[in-house]
């Protein structure tokens, strides 16, 4: 059924309109999350929609696992809301799924434990490489209250500052968008247990603050497709996804969204900064693996 009603859409595509977006249309599921549809974004979305639906008329599966993703601004949300959107709107059962319920902390605590890892790992390569005394020591903890041990420019005045930004950077990379970051193991038993045809599946909820954890028991009984939206979505730790969207944005893109928003503390820090490089790093290298890759003024670059 899936399959005659991709090659209809196909044919119907040059005649297709598509709907007009209205308040009720489905978003991720992350508690709290509202989605503002960009004018903008729109046509973005339709030029996605008649990519993804040849892909899977393509591959000839029954069900299928879409992942998107890309940095803060890449238009993520918004694209997904519009893709699952469109697809129900065509005869498609769609469901998003917000990969931002899926982190081992809530946001306060895992900002926390960057910030840990960093500092711990930067006092670490201080004292490998011969440079920490008590000097330093002193120096440093003056520089831990003005928040500014991550910012390149105070190398200037402490040279022995590279080395500990090198270490610490090089910690942090080994934590974000990795296992001890995010519970990629259990993205991934939701995605076998939708591909393998369960009828309903618990779906972890995250809010920010401690005690907003909790799962809801989803019917995907006629669920065709499972839109994974998610910085992280293109990872290899992922597995099960049949189409991977890569929505490409700039660093300097990223940090303006998040200047924008004003949900994330202290968006324009140097350490925020370092974050969002060793972050884009990531995604660039996972864009390697996307099927479709669509810039931020909309031209699809892959395929």
């Amino acid at each position: 059924m899936l399959q005659e009603r991709l090659e209809e859409i196909l044919k119907e595509q040059d005649s297709w309109d598509f709907p007009a977006p209205v308040e009720d249309m489905p978003h991720g599921d992350m508690p709290g999350d509202k989605v503002i549809i960009s004018d903008a974004l729109i046509p973005h979305a339709q030029t996605l929609f008649r990519l993804l639906v040849q892909m899977m008329r393509d591959k000839g599966d029954n069900k299928y696992v879409v992942s998107i993703f890309g940095g803060s601004g890449s238009g993520k949300s918004v694209t997904t809301s519009l893709l699952t959107y469109y697809l129900n709107q065509a005869g498609i059962k769609a469901y998003a799924m917000s990969g931002d319920n899926y982190p081992r902390r809530i946001p306060e605590y895992n900002d926390a434990e960057r910030l840990s890892i960093f500092r711990s790992e930067g006092l670490k390569g201080l004292v490998k490489e011969g440079f920490y005394s008590k000097d330093v020591q002193e120096a440093l903890s003056a520089l831990w209250k003005k928040e500014t041990d991550s910012d390149p420019q105070e190398t200037e005045q402490y040279p022995w500052l590279k080395t500990y930004q090198c270490w610490g950077r090089e910690g942090l990379k080994g934590y974000l968008g990795e296992d001890k970051e995010q519970d990629y193991a259990q993205v991934n038993e939701v995605l076998a247990s939708f591909k393998q045809g369960d009828a309903k599946i618990w779906m972890k909820r995250m809010g920010r603050t401690e005690d907003a954890r909790w799962y809801d028991e989803i019917d995907f009984s006629d669920t065709d497709v499972l839109l994974l939206e998610w910085t992280h979505s293109g990872a290899e730790q992922v597995k099960g996804i049949d189409i991977r969207i890569c929505l490409r944005s700039t660093p300097e893109e990223t940090k303006a969204y998040r200047l924008f928003r004003a949900r994330d503390g202290k968006a324009d820090s140097a350490f925020v900064t370092m974050v969002l490089e060793i972050e884009q790093e990531k995604l660039d290298r996972r864009m390697e693996n996307a099927d479709i890759i669509l810039a931020k003024d909309g031209k699809v670059l892959r395929p």
